[in-house]
């Protein structure tokens, strides 16, 4: 279709359809493994975030799942992790830390830039994968633009509101909404396109 033609008016970019079948298999095995990993990483932002924060009961227990003790006291660290995901904490995180430590040895600091480093990868590698299949989709050459540059853009500002809320405002808490909403949309279009293509749409190209 027009929306795949080189610049020269003469040749076209193969889309989908005109895969052969081991390469829409590959497409489609591509598709589901991410699409698995995206349910992972919505099982990660309910549990750490979602619960926490709507749903976190006032007693505290402790990382082994037993119940800390009446008498026991509660420690920065403890404040720390339960702290985590608490749209509606008073404490800022920023504002507990001790100030012997400088910002770069904080708990919270550590645990927030590795929590960046995996996300970053993890959520980077999906679309990677889901941006080379989009590349092929028989749509507008401007429609794949957007479809392969807005999930990062999501992953970005998703990983912003986890620096956001720690260290400025704990409401940058909603900023989880748009960032994961974004990239969550795009891959539904992606994959749902893809698969109509792959099994559903008409060969243009019997022959081949």
């Amino acid at each position: 279709m027009s929306g795949n033609k080189i610049s020269n008016g003469t040749q076209k970019w193969p889309t989908l359809a005109q895969f052969p079948m081991p390469a829409k298999a590959l497409v489609s095995v591509i598709i589901l493994a991410m699409a698995i990993a995206m349910v992972g990483a919505l099982g990660q932002i309910i549990v750490h975030d979602i619960i926490p924060t709507f749903f976190s009961p006032q007693s505290t227990g402790n990382l082994d799942g037993s119940e800390k003790s009446d008498q026991q006291p509660s420690t920065e660290s403890d404040h720390t992790s339960s702290a985590r995901g608490d749209l509606f904490s008073e404490e800022s995180l920023q504002a507990g830390t001790p100030s012997k430590q400088y910002l770069y040895q904080t708990e919270q600091f550590v645990w927030t830039l590795k929590w960046t480093h995996i996300h970053l990868f993890g959520m980077s590698m999906i679309f990677i994968f889901m941006g080379a299949i989009t590349l092929f989709l028989n749509i507008s050459i401007k429609a794949r633009t957007w479809l392969v540059i807005l999930p990062f853009v999501g992953v970005w500002v998703d990983i912003a509101s986890v620096w956001l809320k720690g260290y400025v405002m704990p409401a940058f808490f909603w900023l989880h909404i748009p960032g994961g909403g974004l990239f969550v949309v795009v891959f539904a279009i992606v994959a749902t396109r893809a698969f109509w293509e792959i099994y559903r749409a008409r060969k243009i190209y019997a022959k081949h």
